[in-house]
């Protein structure tokens, strides 16, 4: 097969129907912050074995993932056993993958905005990567709407958001000349006091520039996966949609923009509550009569119960990894319109 033939089986098998991304990205000072709320140590050797306990959990990790976003040092890093973590994920059938953006910093002449650093010695660091084992990367663009009481200097600007699907296309056609699926990720941001009309006015806004930018830099979009926001109202809005709303908002800015040469789609939860997260995947593809797989690439909503669960200590794996493959599995039925309250309410034996 060709290097673009081996890319979009990759990218197929990222969207396989059941499963889903694991982004188990977190950097060392975001994972620093879960482990304080478990009164947990941020070392070394805490952040291998809970990385290391996730990528042996059976069978969430066989059934229902289909790759591990890693950061920097989970790539490179080995189990206590001398296993490669790489090796851990891929002995599962899921496919390793690596966050390559070196996070956001002020966007110079566009106050309250931000730009995507990381596409300086891009190019040498994939080929390392490749070659470490990882297939696909992720790279992340945040774009925050302003409050809506702002008249004045209003966020997003086209500007901003040009900016960021701009890097966002040249980390794609990077990724594509080093022989790694892209995970592009225009993050519009729910934390705000925005309404849910607003928001689908945003994201329909960022994908459409994000595709221009990915055809004018000849990114071959059926070896790429689209990692969007759902369309929602800010966190402090008074008025939250339904879970309805939500879902036919959503697949409606996704068929005015997404061509269907995507493979698939794998949400962010964005900081939505675990079961919230399911739940408005579950009636998007209940809706159906779209021409993408939809799916999940969670971090917190697939890890938050299994870390509490945890709680920093060996004799608690047991019950991290059963909570784990509960929240696994319940997203693995999500993503094929098949979940339901009721089953998520059940404890798994």
């Amino acid at each position: 097969m060709s290097r673009l033939d081996d890319m979009v089986a990759v990218a197929e098998a990222m969207v396989k129907p059941g499963k889903g991304i694991l982004a188990a990205d977190e950097s060392t000072g975001t994972i620093g912050k879960r482990f304080a709320s478990i009164s947990t140590e941020n070392i070394e050797t805490n952040r291998r074995d809970w990385r290391d306990m996730l990528f042996r959990t059976c069978p969430a990790m066989d059934d229902h993932i289909s790759g591990v976003i890693l950061y920097d040092e989970t790539l490179r890093q080995s189990a206590s056993d001398g296993t490669s973590m790489v090796d851990l994920i891929k002995a599962t059938g899921a496919i390793p993958g690596i966050k390559v953006d070196k996070g956001i910093t002020p966007l110079a002449g566009r106050p309250g905005e931000t730009i995507t650093q990381g596409l300086d010695g891009l190019r040498e660091r994939l080929a390392e990567y490749y070659e470490l084992g990882a297939r696909f990367a992720k790279w992340r663009a945040v774009i925050e709407i302003s409050h809506p009481d702002v008249t004045v200097g209003r966020t997003p600007t086209e500007g901003g958001i040009k900016a960021n699907t701009h890097a966002l296309g040249r980390y794609a056609a990077l990724c594509q000349e080093a022989g790694i699926v892209p995970i592009v990720e225009p993050e519009v941001l729910m934390g705000g006091a925005h309404s849910v009309e607003r928001c689908h006015e945003v994201t329909e806004r960022a994908l459409n520039s994000l595709f221009t930018e990915l055809y004018e830099q000849g990114v071959a979009l059926e070896a790429t996966i689209l990692k969007p926001n759902m369309v929602v109202a800010g966190k402090q809005c008074a008025e939250q949609p339904t879970r309805e709303q939500i879902a036919t908002r959503t697949i409606k800015v996704l068929k005015d923009t997404v061509p269907a040469a995507v493979p698939g789609i794998a949400f962010l939860s964005g900081g939505q509550e675990n079961e919230e997260a399911t739940r408005n995947l579950d009636m998007m593809n209940k809706i159906g009569g779209f021409p993408w797989k939809l799916t999940y690439s969670y971090g917190r909503a697939l890890q938050q119960s299994a870390l509490f669960a945890w709680q920093g200590k060996a004799e608690n794996y047991a019950a991290a990894q059963a909570a784990f493959t509960h929240r696994a599995k319940m997203n693995g039925l999500a993503s094929k319109g098949e979940w339901s309250a009721d089953i998520d309410a059940e404890v798994d034996a």
